[in-house]
């Protein structure tokens, strides 16, 4: 049987063990005790003992540590609050389009509001009221149209385009406003090559497709490239949904 000395150096190899455990070892520190610490020391190691011979015990450490590793691989830290309140890189026009319409959709999807126009503190009602009265607004970047136009620096996508595309998602969203749309979706899609049940799992399941960034395969592997990351993260749900 491990001796009282035994438990707690192997137990310090994996832990850093309590002030006492540590003086306890040093035969010079250890005189100095008081034999109500000895007893506490030797209650602890009798703890130590059972949890090194637990395979449940184990199992949880080896979790543990899996999990810190893949933490500082992600550079996340793993706390509550982190996993619900995230950001995500968006690497291409694909993931833009489909985060712009899953955020601006969010109330539709709620049943907060039955159409965009009347989805309160998004950015489409208040582009939608802006070109009302024939204005553009000036806090929020402007659509510029194809990409490869040269022009200002603004979102790859036309107006006109962007509303019908979430007007038209909304109604398939909202249980209340259905309608046939399969012929009518605008060429933004078309361009993006993203096919129409794809887009629907997009803008409502937009988070939980995408954690660290969202894109094409392509674009993935070389943001876990330049991240340093082993693993390339969303590689089976981009490939799935945004080609």
């Amino acid at each position: 049987a491990l001796s009282t000395e035994d438990v707690i150096l192997r137990w310090h190899r994996l832990y850093k063990g309590t002030l006492l455990t540590q003086r306890y070892l040093s035969p010079e520190l250890r005189k100095d005790l008081h034999e109500t610490h000895i007893e506490a020391v030797e209650e602890t190691a009798k703890v130590w003992r059972k949890r090194l011979f637990d395979i449940s015990w184990f199992m949880r450490a080896l979790n543990e540590y899996i999990a810190r590793a893949a933490n500082k691989e992600d550079d996340c830290t793993g706390h509550f609050w982190e996993g619900r309140f995230k950001s995500q890189a968006l690497l291409d026009e694909s993931a833009l389009a489909a985060c712009m319409a899953y955020v601006d959709l969010n109330p539709v999807r709620d049943k907060v509001a039955k159409t965009p126009e009347t989805s309160d503190h998004t950015s489409i009602q208040y582009r939608i009221n802006a070109a009302r009265v024939g204005k553009t607004p000036k806090r929020l970047m402007p659509f510029v149209g194809n990409s490869n136009q040269a022009g200002p620096q603004g979102l790859p996508f036309t107006l006109p385009d962007y509303l019908q595309l979430v007007d038209i998602t909304s109604r398939y969203i909202h249980p209340n406003k259905r309608g046939k749309v399969d012929h009518s979706l605008p060429t933004i899609l078309e361009r993006l090559n993203i096919e129409h049940e794809q887009w629907l799992t997009l803008t409502t399941q937009f988070e939980t497709c995408f954690k660290q960034a969202a894109g094409k395969v392509v674009h993935l592997e070389q943001y876990a490239h330049n991240q340093h990351q082993q693993r390339v993260q969303g590689r089976q749900n981009a490939r799935r949904l945004l080609g």
